[in-house]
């Protein structure tokens, strides 16, 4: 249930929009008929909550015991921001890259070595922010990383393969096939026009072709 309550929050809020008729165009080039910007969520107090205790939860039911929490520049970090004063953690975050100046850290905040740490992101495409702060955790901060936690992923096949490839394992609020079956209860888009998206999981290079 809270993963279509989530969904839910993010079609409420914009955060996530459909549309197979005008395609978005990403900054990569590609086309595709979803575009998630879950900055917008940090807008709604009542929303933010709502995802922020569903981020607890799922610590809570993981069993999971970290030592520190690290938000993914710059979107993962107001969201560890929320989870690390809800569950008294401290918290840091990543740069995409290293600084061009001054110590030239990627990490931000003061890490402590060989700390187990849970990588909190918003949103998980490709997975590529999200593995370059494990692999900078492990190499920089000298930590031990086995968990992201995301507020949705599109379930493509290249970010099941990345995180496999680095043993990590993720786990996420909601995904594009729970928000589908959301949208389609809702009337925000017909059952082939939900079909279209689907296959834009299987092939996003090839989708718009």
């Amino acid at each position: 249930m809270i993963a279509e309550q989530i969904a839910e929050i993010l079609l409420n809020c914009n955060a996530v929009k459909l549309n197979v008729k005008d395609p978005f165009t990403y900054t990569s080039g590609l086309k595709g008929p979803i575009y998630t910007d879950n900055r917008v969520l940090i807008s709604y107090p009542k929303e933010r909550k709502v995802i922020v205790d569903a981020f607890t939860a799922m610590l809570k039911e993981r069993g999971l015991k970290p030592d520190y929490l690290a938000g993914t520049a710059t979107a993962g970090i107001p969201w560890a921001s929320f989870l690390a004063a809800d569950a008294d953690l401290p918290m840091v975050y990543v740069r995409p890259k290293p600084k061009e100046h001054g110590a030239g850290k990627q990490v931000e905040g003061m890490l402590k070595k060989s700390q187990n740490v849970l990588v909190i992101e918003d949103l998980v495409t490709t997975g590529g922010s999200a593995i370059n702060t494990v692999k900078v955790l492990r190499g920089e901060g000298e930590c031990m990383v086995h968990d992201v936690f995301a507020i949705f992923s599109y379930g493509l096949a290249k970010s099941e393969e990345a995180f496999r490839a680095e043993s990590v394992a993720l786990t996420t609020l909601t995904d594009i096939e729970v928000l589908l079956t959301v949208a389609l209860k809702r009337g925000d888009l017909t059952q082939e026009e939900a079909e279209k998206v689907k296959k834009f999981r299987t092939d996003p290079e090839g989708w718009w072709k």
